[in-house]
């Protein structure tokens, strides 16, 4: 967000009250329960260690900048107005600018076929896009999407921020000295340059791009295996995008006001907040120390306005003798995984796997358990991956106890591998699925020309040899071959006669190796030659799983025609 956002609203005593009370009862209401462990080593609150230097994989997607505050009216927007012009202010924070709400409804469903474990609401999306940039400036953005002017946050030197330095020189933030944030999402430089997506099939990634900086933040937030639709999990997520608890309760606020109800308004319209979380951080250029994580420093005394009652003390219940116990969950009843009839799993490089890997969740008797998160991850000397280009993927167990992993996809990089299964909160002993991935194939080579190979003594042939490849009728692409002149079909070794082709230096080949068929299946060979030997030769060209063709090469002397004879004169 940049440091000009506009004026900033300055609220009164009693507005400020009003939201600090709100601001309670809505983290109390939903108790996230947030902790520090978010599996990335992430600092704590904004500003908690203003003068270090963190790196900016330890500083979220936003390096821990400054967000808005404001928290959504306590009224209500269900049931969702109609578009037009809202009548209060509840209908007008609901309103969510239409090529940002497209945006954000574009990459959630991206998401929902990428990492259907994930479950991310395009409602986060909101949230996260409204403390970071105020829906991107109220949908001050073009067309296509992209912010009308950028979207900065503050350089982060360290002076009431984080301490950040440049990474990328100036090329997305245009500081060559330290960092900002960047877009209508906020992403730092160094994060964009790993997390970056094109989200609206233009070529590009450009932070500066609603839709890209959508997807990125859906992506940035399904990492880890993580499922959103769990409170842990979705508090884990928002904590990694920025580190403050006060972070997570605005976001999970404006989350939950935005699942009761939004509607769609016209770019440019939108509301921008009117507070920061930076607005009272000190000019000063050596800042203050922060205390110790573990000690909470004492909250401000407010004092009241006249007239205003003093809040009464809540009423508390003697605790009872007897400790409560907690029920069991799902996964707590989880005594073991079995395989759920998983084929055997082999796929050809670059293909996707015909077969998905599928587990049941068991209880000792055997019974089936639903509703376990089930966590698929590929392990091994691979690049192979789940849909979405992920090596781990985290599956809730339907009905009948099963969980069936996104499908696979082979690399390049041919051999086993291993698809390791888990039960995500409970230890026990996982399953193991081989993967096999290997070389590209085909089962059959066809000419693409009948026309005959023949040539002279001496000379060169007119055409060249060109085959098309297919495995099980599909185009075989990629396949590693070989061409031979053979001495006959009886003898494939190689032949030291007749026709031959030329290496760079011109020096005469017979065998050919290192050929692949191109993207259409098809593998064109160079020129052929022929010496002086006339006579039937054969060209063997395989590949790899077998397939092979013989290609007949006649080299003889052109014959002569003779002059037809002279017509006998009548008799």
């Amino acid at each position: 967000m940049a440091a000009q956002f506009g004026r900033r609203l300055r609220k009164s005593a009693a507005t400020t009250a009003v939201a600090a009370l709100a601001v309670a009862a809505l983290s109390a209401s939903q108790g996230p329960g947030a902790t520090a462990d978010d599996q990335s080593g992430r600092p704590a609150a904004a500003g908690a260690d203003t003068a270090s230097d963190v790196t900016a994989d330890k500083g979220g997607a936003t390096g821990n900048s400054p967000y808005y505050t404001d928290l959504p009216p306590l009224n209500s927007p269900s049931p969702s107005p109609t578009i037009g012009t809202p009548t209060s202010k509840g209908p007008t924070e609901a309103g969510i600018p239409a090529t940002v709400l497209d945006a954000y409804k574009k990459a959630a469903s991206e998401l929902q076929s990428a990492k259907p474990g994930c479950n991310l609401p395009w409602q986060l999306l909101a949230a996260i896009g409204k403390v970071e940039s105020g829906q991107a400036r109220g949908g001050n953005v073009t067309a296509d999407g992209t912010t009308i002017s950028p979207i900065l946050g503050p350089q982060l030197d360290g002076n009431g921020f984080a301490l950040i330095k440049d990474t990328d020189n100036g090329a997305y933030d245009g500081n060559s000295t330290y960092d900002q944030a960047v877009g209508p999402m906020q992403f730092i430089p160094s994060t964009w340059e790993w997390a970056g997506r094109d989200g609206n099939d233009d070529g590009k990634k450009d932070p500066n791009n609603v839709y890209d900086a959508a997807l990125a933040a859906g992506h940035y937030l399904c990492r880890f295996g993580w499922d959103l639709s769990t409170q842990a999990d979705l508090n884990s997520a928002i904590l990694s995008y920025n580190h403050s608890q006060d972070y997570l309760n605005t976001v999970l606020s404006w989350l939950e006001y935005y699942r009761k109800g939004s509607h769609e308004i016209p770019d440019g319209t939108g509301s921008l907040p009117g507070n920061r979380s930076d607005d009272n951080v000190s000019a000063s250029p050596t800042p203050s120390p922060s205390p110790p994580a573990s000690v909470k420093p004492s909250p401000r005394p407010q004092k009241p306005e006249t007239g205003t009652p003093s809040p009464k003390p809540p009423v508390t219940t003697p605790p009872s003798t007897t400790p409560p116990t907690t029920p069991a969950t799902p996964t707590d009843t989880v005594d073991h995984l079995e395989d759920a009839g998983t084929a055997k799993l082999t796929a050809q490089a670059g293909d996707a796997f015909t077969e998905k890997v599928s587990t049941r969740a068991e209880t000792k008797a055997g019974a089936a358990v639903a509703k376990v998160r089930i966590r698929f991850t590929i392990v091994g000397d691979t690049d192979a991956t789940f849909t979405g280009g992920e090596s781990v993927a985290t599956v809730v167990t339907n009905s009948t106890g099963v969980a069936v992993a996104p499908a696979l996809r082979a690399g390049e990089k041919t051999g086993d591998f291993t698809v390791r299964v888990t039960v995500v909160g409970r230890s026990v002993t996982g399953l193991d699925y081989k993967a096999t991935v290997a070389e590209r194939a085909a089962d059959a080579l066809t000419r693409t020309s009948d026309t005959a190979m023949t040539c002279v003594p001496g000379g060169e042939f007119a055409d060249q040899v060109e085959v098309k490849a297919t495995y099980n009728g599909e185009v075989a692409d990629k396949v590693a071959a070989t061409a031979t002149l053979i001495k006959s079909v009886l003898d494939p070794t190689e032949n030291d006669k007749g026709p031959y082709f030329k290496d760079a230096d011109g020096k005469t080949v017979r065998t050919l190796t290192g050929l692949e068929t191109d993207a259409n299946g098809l593998l064109k060979l160079p020129k052929l030659y022929a010496d002086d030997t006339a006579g039937t030769y054969m060209l063997r060209i395989t590949t790899a799983g077998g397939a092979a063709i013989n290609v007949q090469l006649t080299v003889e002397a052109a014959q002569t025609s003779s002059p037809s004879p002279s017509a006998s004169p009548s008799a």
